[in-house]
């Protein structure tokens, strides 16, 4: 793949429990860039981000991820390619045992990092950048839905991902903040951090333009802004 292509799907299939979810569906991204993937509810839309992370497999076609063949990936590789996503979840999916700090410190530690000054200013770093530098002590269930997604952004953000997969992350949010986490994520890919998002919220869409792509009966249409 060339330098500026991070993900390229050529004709791939898809299936769960034997239905066929995706056919002969293409696909490319570069860096930086802003990609919203919307169609109507159980069109495929998060079953394709499920497949670039590696948790549904892809079952024919050429797919290639961050110089990963998701086709023919190791298992004992697919921990590495997950580290260079950031995955944001529509239910937040935070550990509501321990406070916003102490989530974000055991992501940082699954992933290797050890010292916990390097942890310490990580976490700061990227709660700075959420907006949401004085809530490291909060308990999740302190936190509105919209607090709580930044948070989860904020986790998907430690390890300086070359992508994001956002999967409906204004589903469970009023507009006002539904507007605001969108406009987040568009600032965080003005600074060279590609984003995907699934939605099937058209407002957003005309509200903060990107290209768009089509999720519709099994395969990807590119429909520009």
């Amino acid at each position: 793949m060339e330098d500026s292509v991070l993900l390229k799907l050529e004709n791939i299939e898809v299936l769960r429990d034997e239905n066929m979810i995706l056919r002969d569906a293409s696909l490319t991204l570069h860096n930086g860039e802003f990609l919203y993937v919307i169609g109507k509810v159980g069109s495929g839309k998060s079953t394709l981000l499920k497949s670039l992370y590696c948790e549904v497999a892809i079952n024919h076609g050429n797919a290639h991820l961050l110089q990963y063949d998701l086709l023919n990936i190791k298992r004992k590789e697919i921990p590495y390619l997950r580290r260079k996503l950031g995955i944001v979840f529509q239910d937040f999916q935070l550990l509501t045992d321990r406070s916003v700090f102490r989530n974000l410190e055991f992501a940082l530690r699954a992933t290797g990092w050890k010292k916990n000054d390097e942890i310490t200013d990580r976490i700061d770093s990227v709660l700075y950048q959420v907006g949401m530098q004085t809530k490291g002590y909060k308990m999740p269930h302190e936190l509105s839905g919209g607090e709580q997604q930044r948070i989860v952004i904020a986790r998907a953000l430690l390890n300086e991902p070359k992508i994001i997969l956002a999967d409906e992350p204004t589903g469970n949010l009023d507009p006002e903040t539904s507007a605001q986490i969108v406009q987040l994520l568009h600032d965080i890919c003005k600074k060279g951090t590609a984003v995907i998002m699934t939605t099937h919220n058209y407002t957003i869409v005309n509200n903060y333009p990107a290209r768009i792509v089509k999720c519709e009966n099994g395969c990807l249409s590119d429909i520009g802004e």
